[in-house]
């Protein structure tokens, strides 16, 4: 089992940057590959970045590549996601979430965190 908790989200003006952090629990935090996901308003969640559970390989989005950076670090159980050069099109709920399985899609991930929302203004 692994509980998920995400903080960071925020308000921030177009240009702008937010950490995003998601705290886990349990002793094998470092067997999951961890993702962050965001569903807007009105649409379906969709992914944006993943990492292995080394830390060695990670995938984004199209939309995120070059903003976005994810990152872990398994000393203390946690993921986090940099957003740099923020959009008013990045404003959603960002979720993070786990799997000992690879993938991008939400049907790969079996543990997911509350959210954290995140507003863009322009």
């Amino acid at each position: 089992q692994v509980q998920l908790v995400e903080s960071g989200g925020g308000l921030v003006q177009a240009g702008g940057s937010l950490r995003l952090s998601c705290a886990a629990s349990g002793r094998t935090f470092s067997s999951y590959r961890m993702g962050w996901f965001r569903q807007a308003p009105g649409k379906e969640r969709e992914f944006v970045a993943a990492i292995t559970g080394n830390g060695g390989i990670m995938h984004y989005a199209d939309s995120v590549k070059g903003r976005f950076t994810i990152s872990r670090d398994n000393a203390k159980n946690t993921a986090y996601l940099q957003m740099n050069s923020l959009k008013p099109e990045d404003t959603a709920v960002y979720y993070c979430a786990a799997s000992p399985r690879s993938g991008v899609t939400t049907d790969v991930y079996g543990y997911w965190g509350q959210g954290t929302q995140v507003t863009v203004s322009s």
